[in-house]
């Protein structure tokens, strides 16, 4: 097991955000903002996964498991409270979060599901946010142009999904949990995020004003689907999780770690 630092960040979220932060993208804007708005109700559920399934395994596999559980679920945390600020603001400039509550209502049903359950949707949303922290340390250029402090806020995310990227999927294997239903399990988070995500990011731009503007689908199309696009670029990734000798482990975390050895000024460690 290994070890994961908890970071206080440094970065200002008092000031207000610029409505299209993102570079003046408005369709970049809304799909990240559509994705802050999913993270604190996503963390805390990460949250209680794991800890229920640590709370499974017999004693001497929880030792092993347990400090690396401890700063899982210290990150994820501090991913909830700074994605809950960073919402604030977003809800005062007149955007709805609508992916919360039907995340919400999907969560109330999984109540008395068997914990391994949990704990692979865990593992297979984190699958999805390694994937994405991978794209976005590897695109510069989807952050070009943006506040210096927001950059930071959303690399910083970035490499601690990277960092944690096993914690959930290991849980799963040593409670048990089976690769027919860790295949199933990721097709279903599959459905929901992609589902999610676009209407999150359709109703983010009607309340922005820029959904009929022909530059805001350009824009998307360029983001989503052309050459270096988001959607090509995560096809083969996406792909990885489905095969037989799948681990997270596979994915290489050099760019995150020298990112945050680059931007050690931009952080402090809590506890290690």
């Amino acid at each position: 097991m290994s070890a994961l630092v908890v970071r206080r960040l440094l970065v200002d979220l008092e000031t207000p955000l610029p409505r299209h932060w993102c570079a003046g993208d408005a369709f970049r804007t809304a799909f990240f903002n559509a994705l802050s708005m999913s993270f604190p109700v996503g963390e805390q559920f990460f949250i209680d996964s794991i800890r229920m399934g640590l709370a499974q395994l017999p004693d001497p596999e929880r030792a092993a498991f347990e400090a690396e559980a401890r700063g899982f679920i210290g990150q994820e945390a501090t991913h909830r409270r700074i994605h809950g600020l960073f919402n604030e603001h977003l809800a005062r400039q007149g955007l709805i979060n609508h992916w919360e509550p039907r995340a919400r209502r999907r969560m109330k049903r999984l109540e008395g599901v068997d914990v391994r359950a949990w704990v692979g949707l865990t593992a297979a949303t984190e699958h999805f946010t390694a994937i994405l922290a991978e794209y976005l340390l590897g695109h510069a250029e989807e952050l070009a142009d943006v506040e210096p402090r927001l950059t930071t806020l959303w690399l910083w995310h970035a490499c601690e999904e990277t960092e944690h990227r096993s914690t959930a999927f290991d849980l799963y294997r040593a409670l048990g949990g089976n690769e027919v239903w860790r295949r199933r399990l990721y097709r279903t988070v599959t459905v929901y995020f992609l589902l999610d995500a676009m209407r999150q990011t359709v109703n983010n731009l009607w309340h922005d004003g820029s959904f009929w503007r022909a530059s805001t689908w350009a824009s998307g199309w360029r983001f989503l689907f052309s050459r270096g696009g988001l959607v090509r670029e995560l096809a083969g990734p996406w792909k990885r999780y489905l095969r037989a000798d799948f681990h997270p482990s596979q994915q290489s975390s050099a760019p995150a770690e020298a990112w945050l050895r680059e931007h050690a000024r931009d952080w402090q460690p809590v506890s290690a």
